[in-house]
């Protein structure tokens, strides 16, 4: 697991067509929200699925921020509108809201 964040850290600091947007906006809200919506899905589905609540919690985080983190990297092609760390920020703030409202619906 350290390894892969490790690999994912290194290559994703070589992005070089950033973008120079704001903390703020309804970009940042969609970021957000989806997010959050498909950190909860992905845990819901791993819990169907017969796994463990503390996998389907890393299921669920994992499914959700990789989908944030392919998105920014489709965004850094020359022709994209650049790699947003702002947008991923509010990516894995959103996937984290999302797995602590499934966690409380759950009790």
């Amino acid at each position: 697991m350290r390894a892969l964040l490790f690999s994912c850290i290194v290559l994703l600091t070589g992005c070089a067509h950033t973008a120079n947007d704001r903390w703020s906006g309804q970009d940042k809200a969609q970021h957000f929200i989806a997010s959050a919506m498909l950190a909860a899905a992905g845990n819901e589905y791993a819990q169907h699925q017969g796994i463990s609540s503390d996998r389907s919690a890393v299921y669920g985080l994992l499914f959700s921020i990789s989908l944030g983190a392919s998105k920014e990297l489709w965004d850094s092609r020359p022709e994209g509108s650049g790699w947003s760390w702002k947008d991923f920020a509010w990516d894995v703030a959103g996937a984290t809201t999302g797995y602590a409202v499934w966690q409380l619906a759950r009790d």
